[in-house]
């Protein structure tokens, strides 16, 4: 829609304005599209926390980089936000990346990119949303549950 091109593009010229460095795309269309709502891909480096990319969830093909000291450090980094829609962790250690993803405040954790999973409960934490979608998880929105206690006669 108008409104959310609209939105990205503020986005993308507020990562601009603040500093962050664009590594490639940036506010407009893609050079061959000159009608839609189509935002050209983004990637910022250099992005340091309170910066307004760094804070505000991009439905869009932005990506904002941002550097670490150590893992403790980029779990403080990943958690520090009023959002939890899904979080990623890439590690060649699957024992490790399974800690680090436990560590971290989102509804959805992928680990090395995997194919999406159905089967697997989707939904935020935090301001990100509430309940779950996919498989068995989603109806549990709909459902009410009644105790029925007793003895026999």
């Amino acid at each position: 829609s108008n409104i959310q091109f609209d939105k990205i593009q503020r986005l993308i010229e507020a990562g601009i304005a603040e500093g962050a460095t664009l590594v490639t795309g940036g506010p407009g269309r893609p050079e061959h599209l000159n009608r839609g709502y189509y935002v050209r891909p983004t990637v910022f480096g250099h992005v340091t926390p309170g910066m307004t990319i760094e804070r505000e969830e991009i439905f869009g093909p932005v990506l904002s980089v941002m550097s670490y000291d150590d893992d403790d450090d980029a779990v403080k980094i990943a958690n520090d936000t009023v959002y939890g829609l899904a979080a990623y962790v890439q590690s060649g250690d699957i024992g490790h990346a399974r800690k680090i993803a436990g560590r971290l405040r989102a509804g959805q954790v992928s680990i090395n990119y995997p194919e999406w999973d159905t089967f697997a409960p989707f939904g935020g934490y935090k301001q990100s949303g509430n309940g779950r979608e996919y498989a068995d998880w989603a109806i549990h929105d709909f459902l009410e549950i009644k105790g029925i206690i007793g003895y026999g006669a």
